[in-house]
């Protein structure tokens, strides 16, 4: 198929979870024979960030404003077998607009963001990326979140047909690494600043590392306030590209997954920090949100935390239990949950259409 892709950025992983993602499913989708073009904006503070520039797995288009892509989008849109417009992309609304008047073949929204999607619309009835007529005009919505999400989307924004395409990983990018001196720590957290995350992040690593001042913790991320509650044994990393992901996970005993607000109310919603981790070989701490024992067994492939306490405890496990832990993670990670599965699964919906 040739896919048309207008997404918030493939460019830049700064301070977002979507340019990890398209990187990985295209890199899959291109190697089973499909041809791709990603628009994206060529926004300031991605571009000052920039850690891809020659995409290898299709064409990217960096341009500086609607006008002057409008053509190239319509000859390519025109040329499509699918067109996919994802949430936060800054110029969905045109771009719908453009599809829904064009030949393409199927008409896809793909949101990255469920949780954050309805929660918006829920309060104002309005969100920045979503049509004001919802998402009647697709011929299909692929959610990264599963359980409720997707009646809702049915339900307040007319989605006609949902699937969930949730998180992956590229094992040929996130793999295990010989431990860096760089990122050392007994407890990581990769991610960047939110509030509605703080809360959690304050019982589920700033207390432990008060606690336990003998260990290491380190977060790497970007957006983190001057005013965070820092201790002195928790050390920063600003901000990290994915080539650095492996080698910060395979540099820890446990790292740590704290989900948004939105998203833990929802469920069903994996982060890809959860699949980039197990894959590099390295036991999770995770607090819990409805269906996450869909996609790792816990305390078996994972280890779920509410208090500070379970963190205290989990750090002072034996080596052979957390190294069996990271192994039943990874083992369930490279069999259930890479790009190429995701890739096989959005072909796999595609094709019953």
């Amino acid at each position: 198929m040739r896919l048309i892709v207008f997404g918030l950025t493939l460019s830049s992983s700064w301070g977002n979870g979507h340019a990890t993602l398209w990187r990985g499913l295209g890199r899959a989708l291109a190697r089973r024979g499909h041809a791709i073009v990603f628009f994206e904006r060529d926004v300031p503070y991605y571009a000052q960030n920039r850690d891809l520039i020659n995409w290898a797995s299709g064409e990217l288009v960096l341009y500086e404003n609607w006008p002057v892509v409008e053509e190239k989008a319509r000859v390519e849109v025109e040329r499509a077998d699918a067109v996919i417009i994802t949430s936060f992309c800054p110029d969905a609304l045109v771009a719908s607009d453009l599809v829904s008047r064009s030949a393409a073949g199927l008409k896809i929204f793909y949101d990255l963001d469920t949780p954050i999607t309805l929660t918006e619309y829920r309060k104002t009835r309005a969100v920045s990326y979503i049509p004001t007529d919802g998402l009647r005009r697709f011929d299909l919505v692929f959610s990264f979140t599963g359980g409720q999400a997707i009646e809702e989307l049915r339900r307040l924004l007319g989605a006609r047909r949902v699937a969930t395409l949730y998180g992956h990983v590229d094992p040929e990018v996130h793999c295990p690494l010989q431990p860096s001196e760089n990122y050392r720590a007994n407890l990581s957290y990769l991610g960047t600043f939110a509030n509605d995350r703080q809360q959690s992040l304050e019982r589920l690593f700033v207390e432990p590392a008060r606690t336990l001042p003998e260990k290491r913790f380190l977060i790497g991320g970007a957006l983190y306030p001057q005013d965070f509650p820092w201790v002195s044994n928790i050390y920063f990393v600003r901000h990290l590209p994915p080539a650095e992901h492996p080698s910060f996970f395979s540099s820890s005993d446990l790292t740590l997954n704290v989900t948004r607000a939105p998203m833990a109310e929802m469920g069903f919603c994996p982060s890809g920090r959860l699949f980039e981790a197990s894959a590099c070989g390295t036991a999770i701490l995770s607090d819990y949100w409805r269906g996450i024992e869909d996609f790792f067994k816990p305390g078996e492939e994972i280890l779920l935390v509410e208090k500070t306490t379970d963190v205290v405890d989990a750090l002072r496990l034996e080596p052979d239990a957390l190294a069996t832990i990271a192994s039943g993670g990874h083992h369930r990670t490279l069999n259930q949950h890479t790009s190429e599965h995701r890739a096989q699964e959005f072909e796999n919906v595609l094709a019953h259409l």
